[in-house]
């Protein structure tokens, strides 16, 4: 395929050579550009490479087979023997894993293995002018809007990353995925009474980010409209989600049927498997093959190939996201959904994710609200995958009477995951961009501490 794989080709051989019973090694190689602007000055230009070489054995044993890994800088081939011989000693010290082996290679023609198809890679690279024009139309949108006192900054930038992975069980693999960036955030106000707001945007190819100035401006928007917030008296109530936070949502989902965590027995989903976890109506998909999409991939940490996954269907659990480790646990088949770095071993994580919107608009879904919170930004980690118990600093907009009304901040948003996921209701407003997706989500009946 090109000098990178046969290179990788060379360090799996070195593996076996030193002792190995089976290998695999990656390489992930990095290039990017920014530009930070603040208040009309070029604050920062970073242009950053790197270059890292992953190395796993596994060595059999009696009782089942142990495993390690070493990262290197280095890519020389000299240098290749002696950091394979590292590698077995090291595995040769550590504890039997007898889940720990390489899955079943999936063989077939290139170019299927190299990202063909995905559309991963932007014509554009853009130089240093082109992202300071980008930070300062954002910017100059922002702070030209009445009411914006200060900024914290534009950043514009963009990176490209290329993956390769060879294993000894056969599988060669290469592609590269590009991606541009846009951030800012506006400050309102003065003194003590100050709010502010931010956006942070990427995509695979430049045409499909947001206009600068546009984004400016609603920053500038959203910053103003929280100056002077209150707080919502302590009670139960129903609480939207903005899609921004939403998606955080998704998120615990995801990593409640996390395979490592249903087989570790750390995830209250983890005996809900064809049960219903979500409202009736709502379904949740992965698909790691979505053209142009920022986590798409031919082929996952491991080798497999993507393929679209739908892991609740109509509320009810479906699949586990899994890597070859934890199907061997589960005694499933791998779903393709291996992440690595270069020096760590593979884990289960979703690619592109998102929940399918629903049938109303977002004004639609609170129009009956006669009180509650429309969450715009939430603070602080606050989600217990193994019960389930959820609680998160929130900011936002009080509800009132079908409409949203004045700015709220201060509180806390509190629940559990398994009977929110049972009290949802999408919108129809779903923006697939970010990685993990939702539309705005009404959960009825959580409990929001204030003032």
């Amino acid at each position: 395929m090109s000098t990178t794989t046969d290179r990788l080709r060379d360090l799996v051989a070195a593996a076996r050579a030193a002792g190995a019973d089976a290998a695999d090694a990656v390489l992930v190689r990095d290039v990017g550009l920014s530009v930070t602007r603040r208040l009309g000055t070029v604050e920062r230009i970073e242009r950053a490479e790197s270059t890292e070489l992953g190395l796993r054995v596994l060595v059999a044993t009696r009782g089942g087979r142990r495993q390690a890994i070493v990262s290197t800088g280095d890519t020389d081939p000299l240098g290749f023997p002696p950091l394979a011989e590292r590698a077995v000693a090291m595995a040769r010290a550590v504890p039997e894993d007898s889940f720990a082996a390489l899955p079943e290679a999936v063989r077939f023609e290139p170019p299927a293995f190299d990202g063909t198809g995905l559309d991963l890679v932007s014509g554009a690279q853009p130089d240093v002018h082109d992202l300071t024009e980008r930070a300062a139309q954002a910017e100059d949108a922002a702070l030209a809007v009445a009411g914006i006192t200060n900024s914290k900054g534009a950043e514009a930038g963009w990176n490209r990353r290329t993956v390769a992975l060879v294993a000894s069980n056969g599988f060669c693999g290469e592609y590269t995925r590009s991606a541009h960036h846009l951030s800012l955030t506006a400050l309102a106000g003065h003194g003590t009474a100050m709010e502010r707001d931010y956006e942070y945007l990427s995509a695979v190819h430049l045409t499909d980010l947001d206009d600068p100035a546009t984004v400016g401006r609603e920053v500038a928007a959203r910053a103003i409209r929280r100056l002077n917030p209150g707080r919502l008296p302590t009670g139960r109530m129903p609480v939207v989600y903005h899609p921004r936070v939403a998606a955080t949502l998704v998120g615990h989902l995801a990593a409640a049927v996390s395979g490592a965590a249903v087989a570790r027995g750390t995830s209250f989903l983890r005996e809900r498997m064809g049960e219903r976890v979500l409202a009736a109506g709502l379904t949740v998909r992965d698909d790691p093959t979505r053209p142009r999409a920022l986590r798409s991939r031919p082929f996952d940490g491991e080798g497999q190939p993507g393929a679209p996954l739908t892991l609740v269907e109509d509320g009810v659990l479906r699949s586990w996201i899994l890597d070859s480790r934890a199907a061997r646990q589960l005694a499933l088949r791998p779903t393709g959904h291996a992440a690595r770095s270069a020096g760590g071993v593979p884990s289960p994580a979703p690619s592109n994710l998102w929940l399918e919107p629903g049938t109303l608009s977002p004004e639609a879904i609170i129009a009956d609200i006669r009180e509650g919170f429309y969450v715009t930004e939430l603070i602080g980690q606050g989600a217990n995958i193994l019960t389930g118990d959820y609680s998160r600093g929130a900011a936002g907009f009080a509800i009132r009477d079908g409409q949203i009304a004045e700015a709220v901040s201060g509180l806390t948003v509190a629940g559990n995951l398994g009977d929110m996921f049972l009290h949802l209701a999408a919108a129809d407003d779903l923006r697939i961009h970010r990685g993990t997706d939702s539309p705005t989500l009404r959960v009825e009946g959580m409990t929001v501490a204030g003032g």
